[in-house]
């Protein structure tokens, strides 16, 4: 992997300078993006889960549609850079609306106070995370490996949990989950910054903010399932 802090040299310092510039605002453009796919989440959620639709969509077959909804989309998120501009914007708007649509459960199973403090407690894990992906010297390879071989441990313990029904693993499940997903944000953070090239102009670095903000979105979407499941009470 390169330099966390790789600047372009042949301008000198006022490349670096400019390069860091834009660095900066790139990095406000994916997180930006990030926020924006968070609230067009949690709103199809509430609105979903206070409404007839929630009737609607868990009364019906359309509820494994909505199960399976977010599994589609990521068939086609990977190759995002191959679509136009327009079309990485839809897709990503579309699947942050999709998970909201099979988030709102969230609202059927939790009490609201369960859900605003597992998300403010992921708010602040991830901005600490964040920080230290985006200021740290150390190169976070090795451990973005690491997490990720961690993820396909969760998912294989989370298939045999649904047989199981072990509420003892679900605990472990949901401890790892955190620790995988707070040290991913620190390595995606780092890796959107080494992923940043100025010189690929204005659609190519916009296509580039909204995969960064994707990574980071996912990120939060898990570790908030992850510490409400740690420390959520039920809605009834």
């Amino acid at each position: 992997m390169s330099d966390p802090f790789f600047r372009p040299v042949a301008a000198g310092a006022t490349g670096a300078a400019s390069f860091d510039a834009g660095l900066r605002t790139h990095m406000q453009r994916v997180f930006n993006y990030m926020a924006g796919g968070l609230v067009a989440t949690g709103l199809v959620a509430y609105v979903v889960a206070n409404t007839a639709l929630a009737g609607i969509i868990f009364g019906s077959p359309l509820r494994y549609l909505v199960m399976l909804g977010p599994l589609v989309f990521l068939f086609f998120l990977p190759g995002m850079n191959r679509y136009s501009l327009g079309q990485t914007k839809a897709l990503f708007w579309g699947f942050c609306a999709v998970m909201g649509l099979s988030l709102s459960t969230v609202f059927l199973v939790y009490s609201q106070a369960s859900i605003a403090r597992a998300f403010f407690i992921t708010s602040a894990d991830f901005a600490a995370m964040s920080l230290y992906g985006y200021t740290t010297k150390r190169d976070l390879t090795a451990m973005g490996a690491f997490m990720m071989m961690g993820i396909f441990g969760l998912i294989i313990a989370s298939v045999v949990n649904l047989f199981l029904m072990s509420s003892a693993l679900q605990w472990v499940v949901s401890v790892v989950g955190v620790l995988v997903f707070t040290g991913l944000t620190a390595y995606d953070v780092q890796r959107i910054k080494q992923t940043y090239a100025e010189s690929w102009g204005t659609e190519a670095n916009d296509k580039l903010a909204i995969s960064g903000a994707l990574s980071l979105y996912l990120d939060f979407i898990n570790l908030f399932m992850s510490m409400l499941r740690l420390t959520g009470n039920s809605r009834n």
